[in-house]
């Protein structure tokens, strides 16, 4: 028994570590989370992404993913320009804030539609998502031996507790984002992330 809780607890830890790293992916949960939009569901598919991939890395998938080393870098060029685009967008609304609050349903559920699809492929085209869970996280399990799922599961579970902390936690900005301009300074941190992240991914190695 303690064997197993020191290799979930090293795959908490190690889990924690890599996902807390500033990213495009938490600055995109942490807007949504401020904004009270389409949290539940941005947690649940960050954290769920998550879980597979780090499934796919303990069951030895980042062996097969070598074979082809053009696989990461076509990712990365599309995942690059994509955040390129985000970037691009939260840059104008620094310049042109958006009008606060949703006015109808429709604009609802529209909004949620969006922050699903961006979650969706900034986590799944982010090649650096699969460095991180897939090959190190899957390498790591691996020297753990018969105890490597449950390392993979603390490592799965690092990375859900870290997305509800910071989705749900992020509301109590609410008060400091309640000041004029603070929605832009949010922006600039978010654009200046997004455009950083995808210029390096598009660059290559």
């Amino acid at each position: 028994m303690s064997s197993a809780l020191t290799a979930a607890a090293a795959g908490f830890g190690t889990g924690l570590s890599l996902i807390v790293a500033i990213g495009a992916q938490n600055a995109f949960v942490l807007r949504q989370g401020v904004r009270r939009d389409a949290v539940l569901a941005v947690v649940g598919i960050c954290a769920l992404s998550d879980a597979v991939l780090i499934t796919l890395g303990v069951g030895g998938v980042g062996a097969v993913v070598v074979a082809w080393p053009g696989a990461l870098r076509a990712i990365g060029i599309v995942g690059g320009a994509f955040l390129l685009c985000y970037g691009a967008l939260a840059a104008r609304r620094v310049l042109r804030p958006e009008p606060a609050g949703l006015s109808t349903e429709g604009e609802a559920a529209g909004s949620r539609r969006r922050a699903v699809l961006t979650c969706l492929a900034m986590t799944w085209l982010n090649p650096h998502v699969y460095l991180d869970t897939v090959f190190l996280l899957g390498s790591l399990a691996a020297d753990r031996g018969p105890l490597r799922w449950t390392f993979g599961l603390g490592a799965a579970f690092a990375s859900l507790c870290w997305f509800a902390a910071l989705g749900f936690g992020a509301r109590l900005l609410g008060r400091f984002l309640a000041r004029p301009g603070a929605w832009r300074v949010l922006d600039c941190l978010v654009a200046l992330t997004m455009l950083a992240l995808g210029a390096a991914l598009v660059a290559g190695p």
